[in-house]
């Protein structure tokens, strides 16, 4: 990779990584479920404007809309609304890719390979380690609800590959459209009208400046440059940068939140990153036995983890 590409992988990671912060302080001032429509609201308007036809069947895109956008990220904003931190969160979410192996051994009867194997039981005990770590000080039901979320981001990974979009912004903008009035209406429901309006009355200059990183920067800028480093070079190559991801997520919580990262959650950070580096990019084989490469995480496996 050229050192400008080099420049721009780690700038995509670590946007994605601060995002966890930039949600942390949202949720300061928007309930989650309202947070989460806004964001999907603002990144595809106007977007979707400019992006083009829907390049691939409308089902692929209400499905992975419903589960990426609702239910990953609805589950993942009320934990953390709940109680589990920016960084924990943006370490424990990267066993999506566990989840995404196993989803894909079921439904498209992709094998693991030993390899693969030995990295889920490494991620596994990663997160044995930081929920042992969480149980010392943080609420364990926040925790259980961002392990669910990465059990849908695992199902959107799978949908998303027998979409095969061809353009990835293209996707994540029509994808995006999807989630808005779910989330709204489960907004009402839950949180309340009364709840709503009052973070949208209050809403000023700092509250619409979260709205737009989460959306734009996040979502629009991030998979636009993600895509492009993908169109010039290998997928096994770009991937491993979206590591650094949880890196910049756990930093920057702990430089503008004030977390703590001990040394078990270290410990928990190094066995999770290590087994979802082997369970991403250790080649998997279909059911005929065939041995595939690795993908390697595609902008919809991995990245924008929030």
């Amino acid at each position: 990779m050229r050192p400008a590409h080099i420049c721009l992988a780690v700038f995509v990671a670590a946007v994605w990584g601060v995002n966890f912060t930039v949600v942390e302080v949202g949720l300061g001032h928007f309930p989650p479920l309202l947070f989460s429509a806004l964001r999907f609201l603002v990144a595809a308007l106007p977007a979707v404007f400019f992006v083009g036809r829907p390049k691939v069947a409308w089902k692929w895109i209400v499905a992975v809309g419903l589960v990426l956008g609702v239910a990953k990220f609805g589950l993942l904003f009320i934990g953390m609304d709940a109680g589990m931190p920016a960084g924990l969160s943006s370490l424990v979410l990267q066993v999506q890719a566990v989840f995404t192996a196993l989803i894909a051994y079921a439904v498209l009867g992709e094998r693991p390979t030993g390899v693969r194997l030995a990295g889920m039981a490494v991620a596994l005990c990663g997160v044995v380690l930081a929920a042992v770590d969480e149980g010392t000080g943080g609420p364990l039901g926040a925790f259980a609800l961002v392990i669910a979320a990465a059990a849908c981001w695992g199902a959107s990974n799978v949908l998303t590959r027998r979409a095969s979009p061809p353009d990835s912004l293209n996707f994540m903008v029509w994808v995006s459209t999807v989630p808005v009035l779910p989330l709204l209406g489960l907004s009402l429901l839950t949180e309340g009208p009364g709840r709503d309006l009052d973070a949208l009355r209050a809403l000023d200059w700092r509250g619409a400046a979260i709205v737009v990183y989460v959306a734009w920067i996040t979502t629009v800028l991030g998979f636009g440059a993600w895509g492009l480093l993908l169109r010039h070079h290998p997928a096994s190559t770009v991937a491993p940068f979206s590591l650094l991801v949880p890196v910049f997520g756990m930093s920057s919580a702990a430089l503008f939140l004030g977390e703590s990262v001990g040394p078990l959650r270290w410990a928990a950070a190094a066995l999770l990153v290590g087994g979802v580096a082997l369970t991403s990019l250790a080649p998997s084989r279909t059911a005929r036995g065939v041995v595939r490469p690795a993908d390697g995480p595609t902008p919809d496996r991995i990245g924008e983890p929030v």
